[in-house]
């Protein structure tokens, strides 16, 4: 399969729901099952530039972690107000967010749900003028960690002729079924951990864009990766039968393909001779090993199509997130940021600006 796609359709058959479940969207979901890889900026500036490069495409971003940072960025950043910003689209009666909506599934979790879309979704644009006019947010809420428990009771309670996990896991999948007629490409930020709402939000997508920083850590965490989607390496056969993997497939469903790896935060100390690119070369090597077992779990043949090196944003990432801002709404130049001037050089932006064409290139 190639890397670049006009559009990605998936009709799959669900054979507990005994209905066919169609969308003709991109949906790609940023994880890694570790933090602090840069994941919520990368997701920010690739789907804000994806839609300042797609202008007839209407893209929605789905915000499936508690700490909702993405959120915060495209509602205005630090000194636009995104936090306050995100906190009133909690405070409606019907909270405009995914807490919202998945407060609305908790009464009859195992029934498609009969809901106006609208009443959830955002338009970020209204609170930031520096986003596109096509971006939609399903905000993210931390009300997600309180709901938790309970989604997950509900997940594994045992009903006669359900499948109650997977119509728990398919509630995102739910509500893009609604509205996959509105959007032309998903953008789903994920947390870190594999709680419930991490596989509601995994299970419903097309693609995976994992990012890993230059540390031992992160090979580690991809490893980890490939052991919860994909079941590879479990400890024990003991495991199989619970898995992630297992339940989707045991309902003939596809899993969610491995569409990139960004190498994250690369800077000038990394070259050839470095401590650094040794475990980045390390992690190819990781990659190109799952390749060859299970080369039907990712999107590209040729490991150099599926890996792109992102440059440290450095200054010019500081100014972009303190500001809700995509870096091609930055200006070179002297900023000012809760009261302190930063330089945005103006090579570290065209860089910036380059580095992430680079992972929208492969969208």
């Amino acid at each position: 399969m190639g890397n670049n796609f006009n559009r990605y359709e998936e009709i799959q058959a669900i054979r507990d729901h005994k209905v066919i479940w169609c969308i003709a969207m991109k949906i790609y979901a940023f994880w890694n099952n570790k933090g602090g890889t840069g994941k919520t900026s990368l997701a920010f500036q690739a789907l804000t530039r994806y839609a300042e490069l797609h202008p007839t495409e209407q893209i929605f971003a789905a915000d499936l972690c508690p700490q909702s940072n993405l959120s915060e960025l495209l509602l205005g950043g630090l000194t636009g107000n995104g936090s306050n910003n995100l906190l009133s689209l909690h405070e409606n009666t019907r909270r405009r967010s995914v807490g919202g909506y998945f407060q609305t599934r908790l009464p009859s979790p195992y029934s498609a749900p009969s809901i106006t879309p609208d009443d959830f979704i955002s338009i970020p644009q209204h609170f930031n003028p520096l986003i596109p006019e096509n971006v939609d947010l399903l905000a993210g809420d931390p009300l997600l960690e309180l709901q938790s428990n309970a989604t997950a009771t509900l997940a594994n309670t045992q009903v006669p002729g359900t499948d109650t996990w997977l119509s728990v896991v398919d509630w995102l999948r739910d509500f893009l079924n609604v509205v996959e007629d509105r959007y032309d490409a998903v953008f789903i930020d994920a947390n870190p951990s594999f709680a419930i709402y991490t596989q509601i939000a995994l299970s419903a997508a097309n693609f995976l864009v994992l990012p890993v920083m230059a540390d031992d850590s992160s090979r580690r965490a991809l490893q980890n990766v490939f052991s919860l989607i994909y079941g590879v390496a479990l400890p024990s056969p003991i495991y199989k039968q619970y898995s992630f993997t297992t339940k989707l497939e045991d309902a003939d469903r596809a899993l969610p393909k491995v569409h990139l790896i960004a190498k994250n935060r690369i800077t000038q100390y990394m070259g050839s001779a470095s401590a650094y690119s040794t475990v980045l070369k390390t992690i190819d090597t990781v990659v190109s090993d799952m390749m060859e077992r299970m080369p039907d779990k990712f999107s590209f043949d040729i490991i150099k199509d599926g890996i792109v090196e992102v440059r440290d944003f450095q200054t010019t990432g500081v100014v972009a997130f303190a500001k809700g801002a995509p870096f091609s709404k930055l200006d070179p130049g002297d900023a000012v940021v809760m009261g302190k001037k930063i330089r945005v050089r103006e090579d570290y932006l065209a860089n910036s600006i380059e580095a992430v064409d680079g992972i929208t290139a492969k969208l």
